[in-house]
């Protein structure tokens, strides 16, 4: 057994460090609660304007997702963004759900 898992694994790390930042940012605004198609939208646009801690601590909001809430809402969003305490994550993330939603 232990023969064949270590190739396994052996092929899959080199996969999983291949998540881009945009992939893991776009998954945590999911995890957060926000639509498929506005996570992607944000985090296209947000990607390019953050560095990569900012990108962390925004896909590190899906672990605060409500268990009860479907879908966030913006304005919950925003308040775990404010949040963060960072003035260049909330005005990145405003700007880009404010295209996002126009789209």
């Amino acid at each position: 057994m232990k023969r064949v898992l270590l190739p396994v694994l052996a092929l899959a790390l080199p996969l999983a460090a291949c998540a881009t930042p945009e992939t893991r940012l776009r998954t945590g605004l999911q995890n957060a609660g926000l639509s498929k198609a506005m996570s992607a939208c944000m985090a296209e646009r947000m990607v390019d304007r953050l560095s990569l801690l900012q990108l962390r601590r925004l896909s590190a909001l899906g672990s605060l997702k409500d268990k009860h809430v479907a879908d966030l809402t913006l304005d919950q969003f925003f308040r775990k963004v404010r949040a963060l305490k960072d003035p260049e994550i909330l005005t990145v993330s405003t700007s880009s759900a404010a295209v996002c939603a126009l789209r």
